[in-house]
């Protein structure tokens, strides 16, 4: 069974940093690219930083370019993405996501089957 978790999201204040974490399960990660994505209430899911099977290529939305830094770990099954200087306009929930092209072909969310979803969670940025 395919899945996808996220974990490391919470409440930060402005400027501070979040590490989220995507363990993944039930599919060859090294053969798949990972991407996050995040919806806030109210506007479309928008892709943030994904990254490569293989050679770990990336790609980053020009909304946190220079900030946040996707990266991935195929022995552990894990994916990350560190958020740095975040922003209230950061806030929102991050999903990430699974498909062998991935950079390769872009970083869309329409790229993405239904089963290769996480559940997401919350990030909010407040003082």
């Amino acid at each position: 069974q395919v899945k996808l978790v996220e974990s490391g999201g919470g409440l930060v204040q402005p400027g501070g940093s979040l590490r989220l974490s995507c363990a993944a399960s039930g599919f060859p990660m090294s053969s798949y690219g990972i991407g996050w994505f995040r919806q806030a209430p109210g506007k479309e899911r928008e892709e943030v930083s994904c990254i490569s099977k293989s050679d770990g290529r990336t790609y980053y939305s020009d909304s946190v370019k220079g900030r946040f830094s996707i990266s991935r770990d195929d022995a552990k099954n894990v994916a990350y993405l560190q958020m740095n200087s975040l922003k209230p306009e950061d806030s929102a929930f991050y999903y990430c996501a699974a498909d062998p092209f991935l950079v390769l072909q872009g970083c869309r969310a329409t790229m993405i089957y239904e089963d290769y979803w996480g559940q997401g969670t919350q990030v909010t940025v407040s003082s």
